[in-house]
């Protein structure tokens, strides 16, 4: 067993890659006054702000520092599904992204609700709502992955879904504050070492 050293401006995560090789079951949508919307094409700087918002507080960044034409080639492809969130007010507080780019395979490439909505069931019917569309006709596989940045109960959530994990890696990356990307006192969850500079 050994320890590997970290820079101080890298963060490190374990990636835990989870799969869906068979429908699951019919049960009730679970109720939820929030609604899923169908979000074709949507401008990149509205993708990003919702990004953002969404994905801050677990040092989510690679889309605010995708190349603009990378990041539209993504979200404005026929075979990547983006749909917003939204409450009673219309205001977009979550976000779903359905990867079908590989043939036979989806790809729950994005999903997450604002950090206030955390702990109340929104995330079981968003995932509802996610596999009903996520196992459409030729679908075989659909796989999705989280790692230990993600909210503490991510990786558990996703197996209570009825995911089995299937892979771990190690990323590591500049830390996105450091970068400026994201404010320095984002994520206070995750120490941010390059400070003591």
């Amino acid at each position: 067993m050994g320890l590997t050293t970290v820079a101080d401006d890298e963060v490190a995560t374990v990636v835990t890659t989870l799969e869906m090789t068979r429908r699951p079951p019919l049960r009730p949508l679970p109720a939820s006054p929030l609604r899923l919307v169908a979000w074709p094409a949507p401008s990149p700087q509205r993708y990003r702000m919702l990004f953002g918002r969404i994905g801050t507080p677990w040092l989510w960044y690679s889309r605010l520092v995708m190349d603009e034409a990378a990041l539209v080639a993504i979200i404005h492809d026929a075979d990547v599904a983006v749909h917003a969130v939204t409450d009673a007010q219309g205001i977009e507080i979550g976000l779903l992204e359905l990867d079908y780019r590989t043939p036979g395979a989806c790809e729950i490439a994005y999903f997450g609700l604002v950090p206030d909505l955390a702990g109340r069931g929104h995330g079981r019917w968003l995932m509802a709502e996610a596999l009903t569309r996520a196992w459409r006709k030729g679908i075989e596989r659909v796989w999705v992955h989280t790692c230990t940045l993600d909210h503490p109960r991510a990786l558990g959530f996703y197996r209570a879904q009825g995911f089995v994990a299937i892979k771990r890696t190690l990323e590591t990356f500049t830390d996105p504050r450091v970068l400026g990307v994201l404010p320095a006192d984002a994520a206070p969850q995750i120490p941010y070492l390059a400070s003591r500079r």
